[in-house]
């Protein structure tokens, strides 16, 4: 193995700081990278191609016990799965891009220190380190916004995984990402109208998530069903959530920090009038609230995500998580 021909491509967790789930129900989000954790794809030549086990492909255990917790935390597939979609979506480019790869194979290897089933993007970042990757290994560049698009093909046309586009632009573009899914430029240019953000222009954020997970705890729901059959309390209430997004964005920009922080809490209430929310996280999102920072889900459940005042409140955040299994952290954009 040549060192110098060792392709290495990190991909921070992420969070939705405003909009989510809007963005995919044509809306409008604020999201960034959370640079705390990461998967990392590395790639080099190879004779063949070989796809290396990861953290998640455990194949020998200890006990039968050990074996049936990790399927309840991995489930039955891993990683594997993942690369091999990204793969099939980047060779689907090529066809039809009508580009020539060269002949030769690789090696690949994924790791990931990202906390799993709390919403954080884990899988995506997985996908998208594996693309960037083959972009730069075949010397095949592919636009920004092309790449989110099929990081987020190969989770729901290869895998049947139901996911928006948030997640895989701010994991391409690898910084804060202001997002309007805009139904009319979607459905003319396929993707939407993506504004890099100053990271600096953000508060403080902190993220609380569960440890010793077992399964993801997020209540079951008919939201999308609803929104293709037409209902107005969906259609209404995802209209208003892109339109939360957007106030709050441009309070950011304005450096109205207050009205910032109201559309972060309004964002979770608003999504909490239309989708179940399960007991523990509420939990989190009341003690975060109780304590004086806001609060709500940077992906599906599991974590929440929020801003708070001074390093006494940051404090006091850390030691009321740590009595209900929640691990605080400060995010790193």
């Amino acid at each position: 193995m040549v060192e110098d021909k060792l392709i290495r491509i990190q991909t921070p967790a992420r969070a939705g700081v405003l909009g989510n789930p809007s963005d995919g129900f044509y809306g409008k989000t604020l999201a960034i990278p959370v640079r705390n954790f990461h998967a990392e794809v590395s790639l080099i030549e190879w004779d063949r191609i070989e796809i290396m086990p990861g953290p998640s492909d455990n194949v020998n255990f200890n006990s039968l016990d050990d074996m049936i917790k990790d399927i309840k935390i991995n489930g039955y597939y891993g990683g594997f799965r993942l690369i091999k979609a990204a793969v099939k979506q980047f060779y689907d480019y090529v066809e039809l891009k009508g580009i020539s790869l060269p002949a030769k194979n690789f090696k690949i290897r994924y790791t990931s220190n990202i906390p799993r089933q709390v919403g954080l993007a884990g899988s995506s970042a997985i996908i998208t380190s594996t693309i960037k990757g083959l972009s730069e290994f075949y010397k095949v560049p592919i636009e920004k916004p092309i790449m989110a698009n099929y990081v987020l093909w190969s989770e729901t046309k290869e895998l049947g995984i139901s996911a928006g586009l948030q997640d895989r632009v701010v994991q391409v573009y690898s910084e804060p990402i202001y997002m309007d899914f805009d139904e009319k430029f979607m459905k003319d240019r396929n993707f939407g109208m993506y504004e890099p953000t100053n990271p600096n222009m953000l508060p403080p954020l902190f993220l609380a998530y569960q440890i010793n997970l077992t399964h993801k705890d997020i209540a079951h729901n008919d939201v999308r069903d609803r929104w293709e059959r037409g209902d107005p309390l969906i259609r209404r209430t995802m209209a208003q959530i892109g339109e939360n997004a957007e106030n709050g964005y441009e309070a950011l920009k304005n450096g109205d920090l207050g009205k910032f922080d109201q559309c972060i809490n309004k964002n979770f209430d608003l999504r909490a009038s239309i989708y179940p929310i399960s007991e523990k996280n509420m939990k989190m999102i009341k003690l975060a609230r109780t304590i004086g920072a806001t609060s709500k889900f940077p992906g599906s459940g599991g974590a929440i995500i929020g801003t708070y005042k001074n390093e006494s409140m940051f404090g006091e955040i850390k030691k009321e998580f740590i009595k209900i299994e929640c691990k605080v952290v400060k995010i790193q954009v």
